[in-house]
């Protein structure tokens, strides 16, 4: 069963392992009702979605699981995210209302637990946020906030108007995409892993209790592929293997265990549409990887030690 972690810095409960549902469209009827109640089943009761995913109609997919179990939605934390437009980004406080109204109805609900802002918005004012926000907390339509894809800056600017704690911050971040990482190791270097890339985000999180969501944990690059059985990374596979057969689960636990060991205390959005595949990584809440186990990995992964 998924163990619960505490969301940033409140006392509220999540799921430690998140179902992404970018790709729940594919699936039939019958399948996501499957694929939705075995996640909970296994602890998995975060879902995690976008007004873009699949044009709306993620939502309208899983808004249809919804109303053919009545009492499940209590039973849920539903998360989802707007921002991103045709051609553009878009923070403004109708665009925030409107995207919530519509992912309402398409989610057959009349709230959602989380709400993020999708990627930033240059020209963003965070006086309308913040009355967007308001509205919304005030109507009962959004429980939490949080962003997805923020820097430091990006976040304590803001803060300046927005008065609701923002949870979560949606990033990606894997064994082969680490470079929030690979930052702390080479503090006072001048090789391209020294390289500060986001405002030092993961230190951020940990210092402002916010929990970063890590999106895409089985991929390398930005979607080029996954690496798990990916002959490009023998050593990484030859490594993740061997752990995944010593501790008997399957390779895709250990990536997320991968995760879960770190202190920031990350909860990971897994977006498979394969359910005994989703069961199989939810025994990553059971696996805590030792320090050396953790660095083995990722020294595997290309990474080097200064």
């Amino acid at each position: 069963m998924v163990k619960k972690i505490k969301a940033g810095s409140s006392q509220l409960e999540v799921a430690q392992i998140s179902l992404g549902c970018m790709r729940i469209a594919e699936l039939s009827p019958q399948e996501a009702d499957v694929h939705i109640h075995s996640a909970v089943e296994a602890g998995i009761d975060f879902f995690d979605h976008a007004d873009i995913y699949a044009g709306g109609k993620a939502e309208e997919v899983f808004g249809d699981v919804l109303a053919a179990s009545p009492g499940m939605r209590e039973q849920l934390m539903v998360q989802t995210k707007c921002g991103i437009r045709q051609g553009f980004f878009d923070f403004s406080k109708e665009h925030i209302v409107q995207s919530v109204e519509n992912s309402l109805k398409r989610l057959k609900t009349d709230y959602v637990d989380v709400l993020l802002l999708h990627r930033p918005d240059t020209l963003m004012e965070p006086e309308e946020v913040a009355e967007a926000f308001d509205y919304l907390e005030q109507k009962g339509m959004v429980k939490h906030f949080g962003v997805s894809n923020l820097n430091p800056l990006q976040i304590e600017l803001l803060k300046k108007n927005v008065k609701q704690p923002l949870l979560f911050n949606q990033l990606q971040l894997s064994i082969m995409v680490s470079g929030m990482i690979d930052a702390g190791f080479n503090v006072n270097m001048t090789n391209s892993a020294s390289v500060v890339h986001d405002g030092g985000i993961l230190e951020y999180s940990r210092l402002h209790d916010m929990t970063i969501q890590p999106w895409s944990p089985f991929q390398y690059g930005f979607f080029e592929g996954v690496f798990l059985g990916n002959d490009k990374f023998p050593e990484l596979n030859e490594v993740i293997g061997r752990l995944a057969a010593e501790k008997e689960v399957a390779d895709t636990a250990i990536a997320i265990a991968w995760l879960l060991r770190h202190p920031a205390s990350m909860q990971p959005i897994v977006g498979t549409t394969n359910t005994q595949r989703l069961l199989d990584i939810a025994k990553a809440s059971d696996i805590t990887l030792t320090r050396q186990e953790w660095y083995e990995i990722y020294r595997a992964a290309g990474n080097k030690l200064p």
